[in-house]
């Protein structure tokens, strides 16, 4: 019987990566899932995220940006065995150039706690975390505890994990530009 496996993916993260790689908005979800997760049966992959800031009287520019991110949302929400948990953005100020800070909030707990609910009713036999955030450390070891087989999939270079997350974990796959070759969409070619 093939291994069930749950994928989380911390969708910050993976902006980062995609785009340092120079392919945002290229990955096909549901290739890379299925890449993620090799041979075992797909449980569930759990998308993490929040929509982008939107002041209370938005520019049409933050409308569009926030509609787009919203239909991406719907679009993974709606890939079978894909489930989107959204946290919030919120402004916490302005830096000295006058530019704004932003800050996630719930992101984090919403994925941990998805990690120690699934490790403890063993809903998975393995799972894949795709960040390199050490506030997940507690999670993943409740996990391990359960007897679950915790993959890492990382980036490198200002993408490389927190030490003590990649020594936590049973394995590790590092996300380069050759191991996303086979997970992107096809070009659509011009007219």
């Amino acid at each position: 019987m093939p291994e069930r496996v749950a994928v989380f993916i911390d969708g910050g993260y993976l902006d980062h990566i995609l785009s340092d790689l120079g392919i945002f908005g290229k990955l096909d979800y549901r290739v890379f899932v299925d890449s993620l997760k090799a041979d075992g049966e797909l449980f569930r992959a759990y998308y993490y995220h929040c929509l982008p800031y939107q002041s209370p009287t938005p520019t049409p520019a933050e409308s569009e940006r926030f509609g787009k991110a919203q239909r991406f949302h719907a679009s993974i929400d709606r890939l079978p065995r894909f489930m989107v948990r959204q946290g919030r953005l919120a402004r916490r100020g302005t830096r000295g150039d006058g530019s704004p800070i932003f800050e996630q909030k719930q992101v984090d707990i919403l994925l941990a706690c998805d990690v120690v609910l699934l490790s403890a009713k063993h809903q998975m036999s393995e799972m894949v975390l795709v960040s390199g955030d050490s506030d997940f450390l507690p999670a993943v070891k409740i996990a391990r505890d359960e007897g679950i087989v915790v993959r890492l999939g990382h980036g490198s270079g200002a993408n490389r994990p927190h030490n003590e997350l990649w020594d936590t974990v049973d394995e590790r796959v590092e996300l380069t530009q050759a191991w996303f070759a086979g997970c992107l969409r096809p070009a659509i070619p011009p007219p």
